[in-house]
C-alpha cells in the first residue's frame, strides 16, 4: 500500500465517520468509517517510513575503491 492509497483509504473512512448519516441493518457506517481511517493512516506511515529517506530500513549502497597501483 503506497501512502497515495492510505491517504484515499482515511480521507474515505472521514466521509463515512463524520458526513454520512445513514442506517444500514446489520452494518454500522461510522465504525467502517474509523476502521479505514485507522488502516489508512497505519498504511501511509509505514510506507512513509520504509520508502523515505530518512528510514533506518533504507538501502545503502556501498562503492569499494581498490589500489590498483601494486598490481603494476
Amino acid at each position: 500500500m503506497g501512502i497515495g492509497v492510505g491517504l484515499v483509504l482515511a480521507a474515505i473512512g472521514a466521509i463515512l465517520t463524520f458526513a454520512v448519516h445513514k442506517h444500514v441493518n446489520g452494518l454500522d457506517i461510522q465504525t467502517v468509517g474509523v476502521i479505514l481511517m485507522i488502516v489508512g493512516g497505519v498504511g501511509a506511515l509505514l510506507s512513509a517510513l520504509f520508502w523515505s529517506s530518512v528510514s533506518p530500513y533504507r538501502r545503502r549502497e556501498r562503492v569499494v575503491y581498490e589500489d590498483r597501483r601494486d598490481l603494476l
